[in-house]
Protein backbone atom coordinates (compact mmCIF):
# COMPACT_ATOMS: atom_id res chain seq x y z
CA UNK A 1 0.00 0.00 0.00
CA UNK A 2 2.86 2.19 0.77
CA UNK A 3 4.56 1.73 -2.62
CA UNK A 4 1.41 2.32 -4.63
CA UNK A 5 0.85 5.46 -2.70
CA UNK A 6 4.78 6.92 -3.05
CA UNK A 7 4.17 6.02 -6.75
CA UNK A 8 0.95 7.87 -7.02
CA UNK A 9 2.72 10.72 -5.02
CA UNK A 10 5.31 10.52 -7.78
CA UNK A 11 3.14 10.68 -10.99
CA UNK A 12 1.31 13.78 -9.94
CA UNK A 13 4.51 15.44 -8.93
CA UNK A 14 5.22 14.53 -12.69
CA UNK A 15 2.05 15.07 -14.37
CA UNK A 16 2.81 18.82 -15.28
CA UNK A 17 6.87 18.28 -16.12
CA UNK A 18 7.93 17.73 -19.35
CA UNK A 19 8.71 14.86 -21.18
CA UNK A 20 6.31 13.27 -18.93
CA UNK A 21 3.30 15.66 -20.31
CA UNK A 22 4.30 14.61 -24.23
CA UNK A 23 4.91 10.83 -23.52
CA UNK A 24 0.78 10.66 -20.96
CA UNK A 25 -0.83 12.22 -24.22
CA UNK A 26 1.27 9.50 -26.64
CA UNK A 27 0.17 6.51 -24.42
CA UNK A 28 -2.50 7.28 -22.28
CA UNK A 29 -0.38 6.84 -19.24
CA UNK A 30 2.44 8.23 -17.30
CA UNK A 31 5.57 6.63 -17.23
CA UNK A 32 7.59 5.04 -14.54
CA UNK A 33 11.14 4.78 -16.06
CA UNK A 34 11.51 7.80 -18.29
CA UNK A 35 14.57 6.91 -19.47
CA UNK A 36 13.55 3.88 -21.05
CA UNK A 37 11.39 6.08 -23.10
CA UNK A 38 13.90 8.35 -24.01
CA UNK A 39 15.84 5.52 -24.94
CA UNK A 40 13.37 3.99 -27.23
CA UNK A 41 13.24 7.62 -29.27
CA UNK A 42 16.76 7.82 -29.62
CA UNK A 43 18.36 6.57 -33.31
CA UNK A 44 21.96 5.00 -33.43
CA UNK A 45 22.74 7.95 -35.28
CA UNK A 46 22.56 10.00 -31.72
CA UNK A 47 23.80 7.69 -29.61
CA UNK A 48 25.26 8.59 -26.48
CA UNK A 49 28.43 6.64 -24.95
CA UNK A 50 28.13 5.40 -21.55
CA UNK A 51 31.37 5.16 -18.95
CA UNK A 52 32.12 1.38 -20.20
CA UNK A 53 32.04 3.19 -23.89
CA UNK A 54 28.20 0.88 -24.48
CA UNK A 55 26.73 2.94 -27.17
CA UNK A 56 23.27 3.79 -26.21
CA UNK A 57 20.52 4.26 -28.54
CA UNK A 58 16.89 2.33 -29.50
CA UNK A 59 18.31 -0.66 -31.53
CA UNK A 60 18.19 -3.16 -28.43
CA UNK A 61 14.73 -1.70 -27.68
CA UNK A 62 13.58 -2.41 -31.03
CA UNK A 63 14.45 -6.28 -31.18
CA UNK A 64 12.82 -6.49 -27.72
CA UNK A 65 9.52 -4.23 -29.08
CA UNK A 66 9.49 -6.08 -32.29
CA UNK A 67 8.73 -9.29 -30.45
CA UNK A 68 6.68 -8.57 -28.36
CA UNK A 69 4.26 -6.42 -30.53
CA UNK A 70 4.18 -9.97 -32.93
CA UNK A 71 3.33 -11.46 -29.86
CA UNK A 72 0.51 -9.01 -28.74
CA UNK A 73 -0.96 -8.96 -32.06
CA UNK A 74 -1.33 -13.05 -32.43
CA UNK A 75 -2.55 -12.85 -29.07
CA UNK A 76 -5.52 -10.28 -30.72
CA UNK A 77 -6.21 -11.98 -33.00
CA UNK A 78 -6.35 -15.68 -31.57
CA UNK A 79 -9.13 -14.25 -29.40
CA UNK A 80 -10.72 -12.19 -31.80
CA UNK A 81 -11.03 -14.91 -35.04
CA UNK A 82 -11.51 -18.01 -32.46
CA UNK A 83 -12.97 -19.99 -35.64
CA UNK A 84 -10.29 -19.07 -38.31
CA UNK A 85 -7.73 -21.12 -39.61
CA UNK A 86 -4.36 -20.77 -39.04
CA UNK A 87 -3.61 -19.27 -42.75
CA UNK A 88 -5.66 -16.71 -42.14
CA UNK A 89 -4.28 -15.39 -38.75
CA UNK A 90 -1.22 -15.62 -40.51
CA UNK A 91 -1.79 -13.66 -43.35
CA UNK A 92 -3.45 -10.79 -40.92
CA UNK A 93 -0.83 -10.35 -38.94
CA UNK A 94 2.00 -10.37 -41.44
CA UNK A 95 0.17 -7.54 -42.75
CA UNK A 96 0.22 -5.86 -39.33
CA UNK A 97 3.47 -6.04 -38.42
CA UNK A 98 4.92 -4.94 -41.87
CA UNK A 99 7.18 -1.94 -41.78
CA UNK A 100 5.39 -0.26 -43.74
CA UNK A 101 2.23 -0.38 -41.10
CA UNK A 102 4.91 0.12 -38.57
CA UNK A 103 5.97 3.22 -40.09
CA UNK A 104 2.28 4.50 -40.63
CA UNK A 105 1.40 3.58 -36.86
CA UNK A 106 4.67 5.77 -35.51
CA UNK A 107 3.51 8.68 -37.93
CA UNK A 108 -0.43 8.63 -36.54
CA UNK A 109 1.53 8.43 -32.61
CA UNK A 110 3.42 11.72 -33.93
CA UNK A 111 6.60 9.88 -32.76
CA UNK A 112 8.07 11.86 -35.66
CA UNK A 113 8.78 14.47 -33.95
CA UNK A 114 10.09 13.29 -31.12
CA UNK A 115 12.81 11.21 -32.44
CA UNK A 116 16.26 12.39 -31.83
CA UNK A 117 18.45 11.51 -35.01
CA UNK A 118 21.35 13.19 -36.38
CA UNK A 119 20.02 16.20 -38.52
CA UNK A 120 22.42 15.20 -41.17
CA UNK A 121 19.80 12.30 -42.20
CA UNK A 122 17.09 12.44 -44.66
CA UNK A 123 13.77 10.94 -42.99
CA UNK A 124 11.87 10.99 -46.33
CA UNK A 125 14.42 8.75 -47.66
CA UNK A 126 14.70 7.18 -43.66
CA UNK A 127 11.15 6.71 -42.96
CA UNK A 128 11.64 3.22 -41.42
CA UNK A 129 13.14 5.46 -38.28
CA UNK A 130 10.00 6.12 -37.46
CA UNK A 131 8.60 2.27 -37.66
CA UNK A 132 11.78 1.41 -35.83
CA UNK A 133 11.61 3.82 -32.99
CA UNK A 134 7.17 2.90 -32.38
CA UNK A 135 8.98 -1.06 -31.74
CA UNK A 136 11.43 0.13 -29.31
CA UNK A 137 8.82 2.26 -27.79
CA UNK A 138 6.73 -0.84 -27.23
CA UNK A 139 9.87 -2.43 -25.54
CA UNK A 140 9.90 0.31 -23.18
CA UNK A 141 6.49 -0.14 -22.47
CA UNK A 142 6.81 -3.82 -21.64
CA UNK A 143 9.86 -3.42 -19.41
CA UNK A 144 8.20 -0.15 -17.33
CA UNK A 145 4.80 -1.76 -17.22
CA UNK A 146 4.53 -5.63 -18.09
CA UNK A 147 3.18 -7.55 -20.83
CA UNK A 148 -0.72 -6.94 -19.90
CA UNK A 149 -0.40 -2.73 -19.44
CA UNK A 150 1.32 -2.96 -23.06
CA UNK A 151 -1.17 -5.02 -24.33
CA UNK A 152 -3.86 -2.90 -23.32
CA UNK A 153 -1.83 0.05 -25.02
CA UNK A 154 -1.99 -1.51 -28.21
CA UNK A 155 -5.68 -2.86 -28.17
CA UNK A 156 -7.31 0.60 -25.95
CA UNK A 157 -4.38 2.96 -27.96
CA UNK A 158 -3.98 1.43 -31.26
CA UNK A 159 -6.54 -1.10 -32.53
CA UNK A 160 -9.68 1.40 -30.85
CA UNK A 161 -8.32 4.81 -32.18
CA UNK A 162 -5.50 3.84 -35.42
CA UNK A 163 -6.19 0.76 -36.71
CA UNK A 164 -9.26 -0.89 -37.96
CA UNK A 165 -9.03 -4.64 -38.20
CA UNK A 166 -11.87 -5.28 -40.20
CA UNK A 167 -10.83 -3.35 -42.70
CA UNK A 168 -7.42 -5.04 -42.91
CA UNK A 169 -9.23 -8.54 -42.76
CA UNK A 170 -11.27 -7.43 -45.93
CA UNK A 171 -7.84 -6.28 -47.10
CA UNK A 172 -6.63 -9.94 -46.69
CA UNK A 173 -9.66 -11.50 -47.87
CA UNK A 174 -9.50 -9.28 -50.89
CA UNK A 175 -6.87 -11.77 -52.78
CA UNK A 176 -9.38 -14.04 -54.57
CA UNK A 177 -10.22 -10.84 -56.57
CA UNK A 178 -7.02 -9.65 -57.48
CA UNK A 179 -5.89 -12.98 -58.95
CA UNK A 180 -9.46 -12.50 -61.06
CA UNK A 181 -8.64 -9.00 -62.02
CA UNK A 182 -4.45 -10.32 -62.74
CA UNK A 183 -6.06 -13.29 -64.59
CA UNK A 184 -8.59 -11.15 -66.60
CA UNK A 185 -5.77 -8.24 -67.74
CA UNK A 186 -3.59 -11.03 -69.13
CA UNK A 187 -6.30 -12.42 -71.15
CA UNK A 188 -5.64 -16.03 -68.76
CA UNK A 189 -8.59 -18.33 -68.11
CA UNK A 190 -8.40 -19.32 -63.93
CA UNK A 191 -10.77 -22.19 -62.32
CA UNK A 192 -11.27 -22.78 -58.69
CA UNK A 193 -11.73 -26.27 -58.70
CA UNK A 194 -12.88 -28.54 -55.30
CA UNK A 195 -11.39 -31.27 -54.52
CA UNK A 196 -12.43 -32.77 -51.34
CA UNK A 197 -15.02 -31.92 -48.50
CA UNK A 198 -14.29 -33.73 -45.19
CA UNK A 199 -16.00 -33.43 -42.30
CA UNK A 200 -14.56 -33.43 -38.86
CA UNK A 201 -15.42 -34.01 -35.27
CA UNK A 202 -18.98 -31.72 -34.43
CA UNK A 203 -19.29 -31.87 -37.92
CA UNK A 204 -16.90 -29.22 -39.02
CA UNK A 205 -16.38 -29.14 -42.90
CA UNK A 206 -13.52 -28.49 -44.22
CA UNK A 207 -12.87 -27.58 -47.53
CA UNK A 208 -10.07 -28.12 -50.35
CA UNK A 209 -9.89 -25.67 -53.58
CA UNK A 210 -7.41 -25.93 -55.79
CA UNK A 211 -6.91 -23.10 -58.71
CA UNK A 212 -6.45 -23.58 -62.47
CA UNK A 213 -4.76 -20.75 -64.44
CA UNK A 214 -5.13 -21.51 -68.46
CA UNK A 215 -5.64 -25.59 -67.03
CA UNK A 216 -2.33 -25.27 -65.18
CA UNK A 217 -2.13 -26.36 -61.90
CA UNK A 218 -1.12 -23.02 -59.49
CA UNK A 219 -1.75 -24.19 -55.88
CA UNK A 220 -4.01 -25.66 -53.27
CA UNK A 221 -5.53 -24.68 -49.82
CA UNK A 222 -8.57 -25.13 -47.28
CA UNK A 223 -10.76 -22.82 -45.08
CA UNK A 224 -14.34 -23.73 -43.15
CA UNK A 225 -16.15 -22.90 -46.13
CA UNK A 226 -15.64 -22.74 -50.25
CA UNK A 227 -15.15 -19.03 -50.04
CA UNK A 228 -12.52 -19.26 -47.43
CA UNK A 229 -10.60 -22.08 -49.39
CA UNK A 230 -10.56 -20.06 -52.69
CA UNK A 231 -9.58 -17.19 -50.53
CA UNK A 232 -6.75 -18.68 -49.06
CA UNK A 233 -5.55 -20.68 -52.27
CA UNK A 234 -5.80 -16.78 -54.10
CA UNK A 235 -3.30 -15.37 -51.28
CA UNK A 236 -1.17 -18.41 -51.77
CA UNK A 237 -1.23 -18.18 -55.81
CA UNK A 238 -0.80 -14.21 -54.99
CA UNK A 239 2.84 -14.92 -53.44
CA UNK A 240 3.61 -17.95 -55.82
CA UNK A 241 3.05 -15.20 -59.06
CA UNK A 242 4.87 -12.14 -56.72
CA UNK A 243 8.02 -14.49 -56.14
CA UNK A 244 8.06 -16.84 -59.01
CA UNK A 245 8.78 -14.43 -62.04
CA UNK A 246 9.63 -17.82 -64.69
CA UNK A 247 5.71 -19.19 -63.48
CA UNK A 248 4.54 -15.31 -64.27
CA UNK A 249 6.32 -15.48 -67.73
CA UNK A 250 5.09 -19.09 -68.67
CA UNK A 251 1.93 -18.15 -67.82
CA UNK A 252 1.16 -14.87 -70.20
CA UNK A 253 3.42 -16.26 -72.82
CA UNK A 254 0.81 -19.01 -73.49
CA UNK A 255 -2.15 -16.54 -72.79
CA UNK A 256 -4.15 -16.20 -75.97
CA UNK A 257 -4.09 -13.33 -78.22
CA UNK A 258 -7.42 -11.03 -78.45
Amino acid sequence: MFQYLKKKLRLLSNARKEPYLQFYHILGFYPDQIDLYNLALRHRSMARSTTYNHFMNNERLEFLGDAVFNSIVTDILFKRYDRQREGFLTNTRSKLVKREFLNQIALELGLEKLVVKSRHINSNNNINIYGNAFEALIGAIYLDQGYKKCKRFVEKRLFKTFIDLDKVVVDERNFKSKIIEFCQKNHLKYEFVLIEEEILSANVHVFHTELLINGKYICEDSGSSKKESQQNASYKAYQLLNNNSELLEKLTETAPVI
